[in-house]
């Protein structure tokens, strides 16, 4: 399902295909049985409206859901750029050696964190998982093996810190999982359809721009719902500004 609804555009294009075949299918029962008429059109309008209503609620709720979890996928990359840069300097707490791998360890491992965030193909964001596995599975044994021979309180400072690293990408992985669920999507689009039968139905006459004009409105509402919603698809996307700006910050410092 999330491949599907990666793709804003697909979602937009099927969004008005389907809308629009269902107020032209609405249009054709009004026309293949009988107009409404009088006290009927006017109770029918008022199950129109109820219709109409309970589908803006329904986008306005998946559209917050959405915009939720954009923003917890940006809150989340900078709270891993200040682990990040708080184990670096937290590094110089660590015996001599170990305070050098750490640090070497660091700037490749803030490499591939950016590499996940730029990633758009499957193949290579394996890869990136693969070795940001590695790195931080290198990471712990540094600094476990500081932390075995110095068990002080500064030691366990910094290793408190690599901590901190390793959670913080476990948190912003379950950020970047966390999407729409299916049962959402589906409600909202049978009640779209729904609503586009009875505006079919309801209508006057019949018109090629009457009944486009609803589809396209919701079209563009489904569009920007899965576009926030997706993590590596469409145009709104999560840039990874500030673990960028930690390792410009790095690059620029002279480190010991």
């Amino acid at each position: 399902m999330n491949a599907i609804v990666d793709n804003a555009g697909a979602i937009f294009v099927a969004t008005l295909i389907s809308l629009s075949c269902a107020a032209y299918l609405g249009d054709f029962a009004r026309r293949r049985f009988a107009a409404l008429k009088g006290d009927d059109r006017a109770d029918f309008g008022d199950v129109l409206a109820a219709s109409l209503t309970l589908l803006g609620l329904l986008i306005g709720f998946t559209f917050s859901m959405a915009a939720s979890h954009y923003d917890q996928r940006k809150n989340y990359e900078e709270a891993e750029a200040n682990a990040i840069g708080t184990a670096f300097v937290r590094a110089d707490l660590l015996p001599a050696p170990q305070a050098a791998q750490t640090r070497e360890l660091l700037k490749l491992y803030l490499d591939r964190r950016i590499a996940f965030y730029t990633a758009g193909d499957a193949a290579q964001l394996a890869q990136i998982d693969a070795e940001t596995s590695r790195l931080q599975a290198r990471l712990w044994s540094v600094a476990r093996t500081a932390g075995n021979a110095q068990p002080t309180p500064l030691i366990a400072l910094a290793v408190a810190g690599t901590n901190d690293v390793l959670n913080a990408q476990g948190f912003t992985q379950a950020a970047w999982w966390n999407r729409i669920p299916l049962a959402a999507w589906s409600l909202m689009a049978s009640v779209a359809v729904c609503c586009n039968l009875l505006l079919g139905f309801h209508a006057r006459r019949s018109g090629f721009l009457l009944f486009l004009i609803s589809p396209l409105i919701l079209a563009i509402a489904f569009f920007l719902i899965a576009d926030i919603d997706s993590p590596r698809g469409g145009v709104i996307r999560v840039a990874p500004h500030n673990l960028t700006n930690v390792a410009q910050m790095w690059a620029a410092s002279p480190q010991p």
